[in-house]
């Protein structure tokens, strides 16, 4: 399975971005689905997950009330809203398909690259 994550790019301190995530495979059931990111020098942090059977969503504390994440499962596509968007909200974000409750085990985006600008 290819994850193809787009929408990425630079904006300005309270503006506004829709990641994109799409799973080349037709036939795809995994458990959760979720975003990533990596900052310069940081460790990649979880940012937002959706339980894929049911829609269920899970938040980082941080991202909570600014991000929000959506799945349409006949798409076999996530997307993450993220409004009134911050400096230290610069990173790379990877999306990322849990097929065995072990976000290491799934599959994996190349990532997109959000840059805010203050």
């Amino acid at each position: 399975v290819q994850l193809q994550a787009s929408g990425g790019g630079l904006v300005q301190a309270g503006g506004s971005l829709r990641l994109s995530c799409v799973a080349s495979r037709r036939t795809f059931s995994p458990y959760r689905m979720g975003w990533f990111r990596q900052a310069p020098g940081k460790e990649r942090e979880f940012v937002a997950a959706v339980r894929w059977v049911d829609g269920t969503t899970y938040y980082a504390d941080s991202m909570k009330g600014r991000f929000a994440i959506s799945s349409d499962n006949d798409k076999n596509t996530v997307y993450l809203q993220m409004n009134s968007l911050k400096p230290e909200d610069t990173a790379v974000y990877y999306c990322a398909a849990d097929m065995s409750w072990n976000w290491a085990q799934g599959y994996w985006g190349q990532g997109t690259q959000v840059t805010v600008s203050s």
